[in-house]
């Protein structure tokens, strides 16, 4: 845990009590604060009365005494309105902020020069934060991994010198952590997400800019710049005087980062040499994973990693579970689980990484829906459509795709398997890549992508990939 001392003595609110939200009860009120929690559930209410903390329903209490107002990030700030408690905070002149907010702090007062990775983007962010972890710990580093990829921050390790934490950050935590400073920030790409809660794509891309703006003046701004958001973010960091590492997977760049035939190749004023090579690394197939290593290569070498030490922690990485995760093996067919696949975009870099697609799509649709796929039809064998978006993707794919309406994941999979199974395709692909929520059948994404490895695998004769 990482003890909150900036709120020593004072009160402070917090509301939305899920995981990251109690861990930000538990680290104030062991750095000396005074903690007031609250949320809409009696369910989370119960546990942190349980915790021992004071709960009560925050529309009837006075706002005077409270220093701060701590946020779960899952709570609206400014879209599609305020929540109501952030509406209190600001009429009472309290500053609303977040968990990673609080880390911030503690890390400006005790250990200011301990390494601080952020890492953001629409899609690749989780992926390439397991990655650099990975990375740093091959290195011998002591690192702690958390944020949006599941710990919530303040339940890491505190701070320190030759501790690295390597944080992923959604826009919504962004959003509530005004004097965001890491070592290294890096933003990935930016394409359309998270309309419903920013308003607009530009003040989303603006947001995802805030991570790489704040990084420290002696630290290096990492900005994949193949999308025209990013592209500009970078021009506008180095005009204000940052050092800004671009990346792209897509050209040659006369400075920066770029990936060359399967090779990461860094460039200095025409200067070209050879940082690693992702041939034949499984975990990191395909344009969007290329993307992901250079950027993690990128910050590794910022930090000092030798290229023997990143060669070797590249080769070495499993993958993250979710994200083009081999799952089984069963003769001609592979299983792959990319269930973190939510929106079209992210699908799109599972489609292109495969040819003789059995498809399974389908979940709580997303606006477009998959229209913007339709370049990588030609790819997919057969689609089996679940959930709410089923009979719009079905109009979508129309005669263009063979298709079915599975509607539910254990049908899609046996129905998937048994047809690449008889295709006779010497590499068929069993793909779970919704481009949809998971909401309207499974609470999350996580536990979709579970669903789908338990019925995989008990599948007659599926093998683990070895």
């Amino acid at each position: 845990m990482i003890p909150v001392t900036s709120f020593a003595g004072k009160t402070v609110a917090v509301f939305g009590l899920g995981g990251s939200g109690l861990a930000s009860c538990h680290a104030l009120r062991a750095g000396g604060a005074e903690v007031v929690a609250g949320d809409d559930g009696a369910d989370r209410l119960a546990e942190a009365e349980k915790a021992g903390f004071r709960t009560a329903d925050l529309r009837d209490v006075s706002w005077t005494n409270f220093a701060a107002l701590v946020l779960a990030p899952g709570v609206p700030l400014t879209h599609p309105a305020p929540h109501w408690s952030v509406r209190m905070a600001r009429e009472a002149g309290v500053e609303v902020i977040g968990d990673i907010e609080l880390f911030c702090r503690e890390r400006r007062r005790h250990a200011p020069d301990a390494p601080f990775v952020a890492i953001t983007g629409t899609n690749g962010k989780s992926t390439t934060t397991a990655l650099i972890a990975h990375l740093m710990r091959v290195a011998g580093y002591d690192t702690q991994m958390g944020g949006n990829i599941g710990t919530a921050i303040l339940s890491l390790e505190p701070p320190r010198r030759g501790r690295v934490h390597v944080v992923e950050m959604s826009s919504y935590q962004i959003d509530l952590t005004p004097s965001l400073d890491p070592t290294v920030g890096i933003l990935l790409n930016v394409s359309e997400d998270h309309i419903d809660r920013h308003g607009t794509l530009d003040n989303y891309a603006a947001v995802k800019e805030r991570l790489v703006a704040g990084v420290q003046s002696q630290g290096t701004a990492i900005v994949g710049v193949d999308d025209i958001f990013s592209r500009n973010a970078a021009d506008r960091l180095a005009r204000n005087g940052k050092r800004v590492v671009r990346v792209s997977v897509k050209n040659p760049l006369p400075d920066g980062v770029y990936v060359e035939h399967e090779t990461i190749v860094r460039a200095d004023g025409g200067a070209r040499s050879e940082i690693a090579r992702i041939g034949g690394i499984g975990s990191l197939r395909g344009r969007h994973n290329a993307q992901n290593a250079a950027c993690a290569s990128a910050c590794a070498v910022a930090l000092g990693v030798g290229l023997d030490v990143l060669q070797k922690g590249l080769r070495s990485f499993p993958g993250l579970a979710h994200r083009m995760e081999q799952v089984g093996r069963k003769g001609n067919v592979l299983f792959v689980n990319d269930s973190k696949g939510t929106n079209a975009d992210a699908s799109a870099h599972a489609l292109s990484s495969f040819a003789d697609i059995f498809w399974i799509a389908g979940g709580k649709p997303k606006q477009g829906g998959i229209t913007s796929l339709t370049d990588f039809f030609p790819r997919i064998r057969k689609a089996y459509l679940i959930g709410e978006a089923a009979k719009e993707f079905a109009e979508t794919l129309g005669d263009r795709v063979p298709h079915e309406m599975s509607e539910t994941l254990d049908v899609a999979v046996a129905s998937a398997a048994r047809d690449a199974e008889v295709s006779g395709v010497a590499d068929a692909i069993v793909l779970l890549s919704p481009a949809c929520a998971s909401y309207d059948q499974f609470r999350n994404f996580e536990i979709r992508g579970a669903k789908f490895r338990d019925l995989v695998q008990a599948l007659p004769g599926v093998k683990p990939v070895v």
